[in-house]
């Protein structure tokens, strides 16, 4: 297996920190929110292949990466320096380093969450049904939430402040309304062509959750919500940055 991480991001609500530094570089409790994504899903799966993306500061990732104290882990760059894709256009800019080798799945998560959550559990989730993606998701108060079945498989998505959904003329009755964690794991081989194809009509730079919602009736999306309880922290503001740290420290 590999693994992708989303560290291209701007972090503009994550200011000053990140008028001089990449939002993936921002400590918590010791170690740069990155870095704990790496360890988590290296000490749980044994993944050591890595693909980062980067834009803001990329040389500041670069050189992390270079003298960073994570044993038997490659890291390799897809560059958006150029121009930034949002995370659909960022998988999708990836796969010709992601493609290699004979596991069709790869973790993809988001640098900005720290969390401990069960990703071995995850990806035996994966491994065991017949999904072409399964999301991180919890119960927990969100804006936006999607909208799963009752077997798990996603069904739309909702704005909890508009009252907005998509699709626009769904039945909500039934169904399950879950955060989206920031961690996915896709089967390359269904998800690629499917990344194409949406780049075809929609351009380059798109996010995954207009993506998955797209493809949500000729794909297998499914949710995976952790029974037990488990830290997470999206560290995109100061108070964040800070509550995470502190969950972090011991």
């Amino acid at each position: 297996m590999k693994a992708m991480i989303f560290a291209a991001g701007i972090g503009s609500r994550l200011k000053p920190f990140t008028d001089s530094h990449p939002k993936a570089l921002a400590p918590v409790a010791g170690r740069p929110a990155i870095e704990h994504a790496i360890r988590h899903i290296s000490s749980e799966t044994g993944i050591t292949d890595f693909v980062v993306n980067i834009h803001h500061f990329p040389e500041q990732i670069r050189e992390w990466a270079a003298g960073a104290p994570i044993p038997d882990v490659t890291i390799r760059f897809s560059d958006e320096s150029d121009l930034l894709l949002d995370t659909g256009g960022g998988l999708l800019k990836a796969l010709p380093l992601l493609e290699s080798g004979d596991d069709d799945l790869v973790i993809v998560h988001n640098a900005d969450i720290v969390s401990d959550f069960p990703i071995k559990s995850m990806v035996e989730r994966m491994r065991f049904t017949d999904a072409d993606a399964v999301l991180l998701t919890s119960g927990r108060n969100s804006s936006r939430q999607l909208l799963f079945k009752p077997d798990g498989t996603l069904a739309g998505w909702r704005n909890n402040t508009t009252g907005e959904t998509k699709p626009a003329d769904i039945d909500v009755t039934g169904l399950t309304p879950l955060a989206f964690g920031g961690v996915h794991i896709i089967r390359l081989s269904r998800i690629a062509p499917l990344l194409k194809e949406f780049a075809a009509e929609a351009g380059n730079i798109f996010s995954v959750t207009p993506f998955y919602l797209s493809i949500m009736h000729a794909a297998k999306i499914l949710a995976f919500t952790p029974s037990s309880p488990f830290r997470w922290f999206d560290i995109g503001t100061p108070a964040k940055l800070e509550a995470a740290t502190a969950a972090f420290q011991s």
